[in-house]
């Protein structure tokens, strides 16, 4: 009986591989049935193997044979030919993908996806006893997502034969639930213990983890209820099985054991009701229908506090049931309200319900750690979850110095301490400044340990030998993988003089560090110099200060004023006169010189300045003259054209006498029945007869004629929040503004495209788009970027530039992002689905970005963007150097360069005055590439420009405004001078 009930718990494991949650009230109510019909078969098993075949034979409905029909063995389900393939071909293509796998695991045992997809593929081969391994692996190095363990766990009880291999489950179970918090698992712990209720101490197993799960999972809103239904279930089984054995006890222990199981299921549901659940009425109605009793109003009141602590909660929960995976807003605003109402054992329980979608966020890990070192502090509870953290999130540092600080506070042991340390060594962290911080952390705690009473002990030996080592590290593993030491200031080499010359006494060890310091590039930098200063100053003596600030006069180049005055300062205080006449002697003598220096670089760079502005002159001028020529050339035309068409209206239409220039054109090849009728005019000389071609001033006219068909209109700043700006269009775009409008309708109601053209009517590849609400136009903004005729379009808020200089639109980060790559050295022919082909192979691509010119040319640089930090990491170390159509690749974490803004020219001065500032070309003061919608050949140089150049002119008699500033000119006046040229 006891077989077969084991055999017959094990069915609901077996269930969830059907479909991952049972959804509707059907299914709800089959599965509440089988439940009970499992639980009331499982007691049954147990009293039967407790009374004897006696009451066996009056309880009719258990049976092994009824449970061998009805509830066949998992093991039956899951047998090795479900597996079989069909085909060898796709058998050998398995066990090449596996050995693959194997060998990309011994390389790199941090490749989550590889371990997923080796133990899919042992699953499928029916390869039970290597899947068991790599599940074993895997475990150990990563935890295990709930759909990962009850797979595991299923194929474990599938194959559990007696009782070893149930305390193998048992085991398994155990290490499950400590990965997160898992209502289903807890569940399946559950169900699966009462298979075992026949074995010795089985029923105290069952309601042990049943309480446990309680305590885990039973205050969660939304899955709490199948715990809680769970458990009372299996006691009300036990009540119902204690029934038919009054004729087998005395009516006094009958009734004692009776009336105490009784008052098991009404503390169970006492103990429901005072936690707000969802579905608590149906639970109420459920405890009024059970109970013989009226219900305690004790019992009422705590139901309907429950009740009113369930309309706090509901929005929260409601929230995170609209949303979608992973929530993590909704989840932060959850906690929120969480730890304002304190209550420790709900805010463990949020904080673990959002680990469960968010378990790859470190940010939530620090805050949920935190939270336990100051409210909670229970040693277990407190080193489990920052154990948790570092494995889901290995290569954040600060990850692991909070869980060596936890470790210390709560006084593990030193070897798990350093085997710890250690471990975050091989993480694999993407900054060489968080190796730094790891060792810094690890040498406090080692400082710490130290009793700096004694001259000599193992562990300032150790300490020492750890500063060596951490030295040794940081210019081997680190410098050589990240090109750098991470340590530029030698902090860590700062710490161990400090820690000589203050705690140990030990003077002579400080200086040799402290040389070392200065020996690595350190001394040009005053504040460094003067940190050795105090140093001395408190530990050591004044022939060693003053031979340290001697020094640094010598080599400061950053400060040496401040230098200087420090020494100057100590000898006034504490030195003879022969000090300082030889400290003022240095001190003038260095100031001098780097005066100097100062003076001849100054000088060069306003030589430079001078220069540039000598060139940028230069290159107006010419521009000025070429610009007259060409419109004095255009002028003379006109004028000669205007006197042709006179005489031709004076004389008459006499046009085949008058032969004419024709200008040339594209595309004037006639269509073919216009071919016909010059062939047939044409004479027999070959001359042909006059042709009506329109003149070069015909056409200009026309062109002038169709810019005046467009009104002008003038830009409403008011309007500024519904307009957005679009640029970077094809100058060759032909009717600008019936195309785009049927592009920008699809964000909102469009009122007006507004396309900018130049004199001559052609358009200037930019225009307005105007809407009806600003929603629409925020909409709108998502367009940028936007592929429309082979050119990447531009669309950007609608801001006045005159009254925002500093207004620039950027939409991508210039921050450090860890979970996104930048790719160089791509080919240009490379294309995005090729290139998220080869990303997709180290974890889930969420977005690719192939950066173009504003041509839409490719440049061979694109951005991928990971899901996680953690597959970011693997992707540089696996794609970095990687060959694609003969180019090879670099690949790093995207930390673009700070974006800086356009320098405001401001006056050099130097030894002759203020300079003049440098030219800024462009109209955005970057280059000379860039659109100004001023001409470069009329602008004129600010006044101080003109001042540094030509030197300063005797101010005019006039008025004030009138000396400082030219009256303005309109384009009739330019063109005038232009003309007279």
């Amino acid at each position: 009986m006891a077989t077969a009930a084991a055999a017959s718990a094990s069915e609901p494991e077996a269930e969830p591989k059907a479909g991952p949650e049972v959804e509707g009230e059907e299914d709800e109510v089959k599965a509440a049935r089988t439940r009970r019909k499992v639980l009331s078969r499982a007691v049954a098993a147990a009293t039967y193997k407790t009374m004897g075949p006696a009451w066996d034979q009056q309880e009719e409905g258990v049976s092994e044979s009824d449970g061998d029909e009805e509830y066949p063995t998992a093991s039956s389900a899951s047998s090795p030919g479900e597996y079989e393939w069909e085909y060898d071909e796709e058998e050998e293509k398995n066990q090449l993908e596996i050995e693959r796998l194997e060998e990309q695991l011994s390389i790199n045992v941090y490749d989550y996806n590889c371990h997923v997809d080796l133990i899919r593929l042992l699953r499928l081969e029916g390869e039970l006893t290597k899947v068991r391994m790599a599940r074993q692996k895997m475990s150990e190095i990563f935890p295990l997502t709930e759909e990962l363990w009850l797979e595991w766990l299923h194929d474990e009880i599938s194959m559990a034969l007696d009782g070893l291999d149930r305390e193998h489950v048992y085991e398994l179970f155990e290490r499950a639930v400590k990965d997160y918090i898992c209502p289903n698992i807890w569940l399946e712990y559950g169900q699966y213990s009462v298979g075992g209720i026949g074995q010795k101490g089985g029923l105290e197993k069952v309601r042990s983890v049943f309480e446990r799960a309680l305590s885990s999972v039973g205050l969660h809103i939304t899955k709490g209820l199948a715990i809680w239904e769970a458990y009372r279930e299996f006691e009300s089984a036990i009540v119902e099985a204690a029934r038919p054995m009054a004729g087998f006890l005395s009516p006094f222990d009958w009734e004692q054991t009776f009336d105490s199981q009784l008052e098991k299921v009404h503390s169970l549901f006492r103990r429901q009701l005072a936690i707000p659940l969802y579905d608590m009425e149906a639970t109420f109605a459920e405890y009024e229908e059970w109970s013989e009793d009226p219900i305690p109003e004790s019992v009422v009141q705590s139901y309907n506090k429950a009740l009113q602590q369930l309309e706090r909660y509901k929005p929260y929960e409601e929230a995170l049931l609209e949303a979608e995976a992973p929530r993590l807003a909704e989840y932060q605003a959850y906690i929120d309200f969480e730890l304002k109402v304190g209550d420790p054992a709900r805010v463990q329980l949020i904080f673990e319900r959002a680990l469960v979608e968010n378990c790859l966020v470190p940010d939530l890990w620090i805050r949920y750690s935190q939270y336990l070192d100051r409210q909670l502090k229970v040693k277990d509870l407190v080193l489990s979850v920052h154990g948790r953290a570092v494995r889901n999130c290995p290569w954040t540092v600060a990850l692991w110095s909070r869980y060596l600080l936890a470790m210390e506070r709560h006084g593990v042991d030193h070897q798990v301490m350093a085997a710890t340390f250690e471990k975050a060594l091989s993480a694999g962290f993407i900054q060489a400044t968080d190796y730094v911080e790891i060792w810094q952390a690890y040498l406090d705690y080692l400082r710490r340990r130290v009793d700096f009473k004694q001259d000599s002990s193992k562990e300032l030996e150790e300490l020492r030998s750890a500063f060596a080592r951490a030295l040794e590290y940081l210019k081997q593993e680190v410098e050589e993988r990240f090109n750098e030491s991470g340590d530029p200031s030698c902090m860590i080499m700062q710490n161990w003089a400090r820690i000589e010359a203050r705690l140990c006494n030990n003077m002579q060890k400080a200086r040799e560090l402290w040389d070392s310091i200065m020996t690595r590039g350190n001394a040009k930098y005053a504040n460094m110099w003067l940190e050795y200063y105090n140093l001395e100053r408190a530990h050591g003596d004044t022939q060693h200060c003053r031979k340290a600030l001697h020094r640094a006069v010598q080599c400061t180049s950053d400060y040496p004023e401040h230098v200087c005055e420090v020494l100057l300062t100590m000898e006034r205080t504490e030195g003879t006169l022969e000090d300082w006449d030889i400290a003022v002697q240095k001190t003038e003598t260095r100031l001098a010189r780097v005066n100097e220096q100062r003076v001849k670089a100054a000088e060069k760079e306003a030589a430079l300045a001078q220069q540039e502005e000598e060139q940028a002159e230069q290159r107006r001028r010419a521009r000025a003259e070429k610009k007259a020529l060409k419109k004095k050339k255009k002028t003379r035309g006109a004028d000669k054209r205007k006197a042709d068409e006179d005489d031709e209206k004076e004389w008459g239409d006499d046009e085949e006498e008058q032969p004419c220039k024709r200008r040339r054109v594209e595309n004037n090849v006639p269509p073919a029945g216009e071919a016909q009728d010059l062939e047939a005019e044409t004479g027999l000389f070959g001359k042909s007869a006059p042709v009506d071609v329109t003149p070069p001033s015909k056409q200009k006219e026309r062109a002038a004629a169709l810019k005046r068909d467009v009104p002008k209109v003038l830009h409403d700043s008011s309007k500024d929040s519904i307009t957005v700006f679009v640029s970077n269009l094809p100058y060759s775009m032909e009717e600008p503004g019936v195309k785009l409008r049927p592009l920008f309708e699809a964000c909102g109601e469009v009122a007006e495209v507004r396309p900018i053209f130049s004199n001559r009517g052609d358009f200037r590849g930019y225009c307005y788009v105007e809407f009806k609400e600003e929603k629409a136009a925020l909409q709108a903004l998502q367009l940028d970027r936007k592929v429309v005729d082979g050119r990447p379009m531009f669309v950007s808020p609608c801001v006045d530039k005159s009254k925002n200089p500093d207004f620039k639109v950027f939409r991508y980060s210039t921050a450090l992002e860890k979970h996104k790559l930048f790719v160089s050295g791509l080919p240009f022919s490379c294309t995005k689905e090729e290139l998220e082909e080869i990303c997709k192979a180290h974890g889930t691509v969420k977005d690719i970005r192939l950066v173009t010119n504003r041509a839409g040319k490719p440049k061979g640089l694109a951005y991928v963007e990971y899901e996680n930090e953690s597959q970011a990491s693997q992707a540089v170390m696996k794609m970095d150097g990687m060959t694609i159509k003969e180019n090879v690749i670099k690949v790093a974490i995207s930390n673009p360069p700070q974006r800086k803004g356009p320098e405001k020219p401001e006056a050099r001065k130097g030894p002759g005055g203020p300079m003049a500032p440098r030219q800024m070309y462009g109209a955005r003061g970057k280059g000379r590439t860039q659109l100004s919608l001023l001409p470069r050949a009329l602008q004129r140089p600010s006044p101080a420009a003109a001042q540094a150049e030509n030197g300063p002119a005797p101010k005019p008699a006039g008025t004030a405004s009138a000396a400082t500033e030219a009256p303005k000119m309109s384009n009739a006046d330019f063109a005038k001078l232009l003309l007279r040229k």
